[in-house]
């Protein structure tokens, strides 16, 4: 007697992969690593001010119009960038040093030049700080010893609840 085969459950990667996959090479992604790894790549101060929106690959040349002998071959890309507005003269100085991260990354040389598009970054919105309650912030600021400015001892009293609290 054979017994029906039992379905478990696929991992959500094997499902969207296809579909995430075909998105990112529409953009000239190769893979998803760059965006999903941005951060290790390029580094946390350059990743926080900027984001990959695309790559735009140059028509293949043939390298005997080039000079270069017979053959094709194909020239390195342009990695478009999203940047906040006021970051963006910072951004296009660390051009060259995004571009080896980049090419040191994808292990050729990919990338030749950055294009920056300015425009708001799509991060995730934070979360609202919580309010200390009042009355632990009454009671820390009766402890606190006799500080003449009202406002210095409710900002500290403040402090002490949300350091306790969290």
């Amino acid at each position: 007697m054979n017994k029906p085969s039992r379905s478990f459950a696929k991992p959500l990667r094997d499902l969207v992969g296809k579909a995430v996959g075909d998105s990112f090479r529409r953009q000239g992604f190769a893979s998803a690593e760059l965006v999903t790894r941005w951060t290790e790549i390029v580094g946390v101060d350059i990743a926080a001010r900027s984001e990959p929106i695309k790559i735009q690959w140059s028509r293949p040349v043939a390298a005997a119009a080039a000079g270069a002998g017979q053959g094709v071959g194909q020239e390195p890309g342009t990695l478009v960038l999203r940047v906040d507005g006021p970051s963006a003269i910072e951004i296009q100085h660390l051009a060259d040093i995004i571009c080896e991260r980049v090419n040191r990354f994808l292990g050729w040389r990919a990338i030749a030049r950055v294009a920056l598009r300015q425009a708001p970054l799509r991060r995730p919105s934070r979360k609202a700080a919580r309010a200390a309650d009042p009355a632990a912030v009454a009671r820390l600021a009766a402890t606190l010893p006799d500080i003449a400015d009202d406002d210095l001892r409710q900002a500290l009293a403040r402090l002490g609840a949300a350091v306790k609290g969290g």
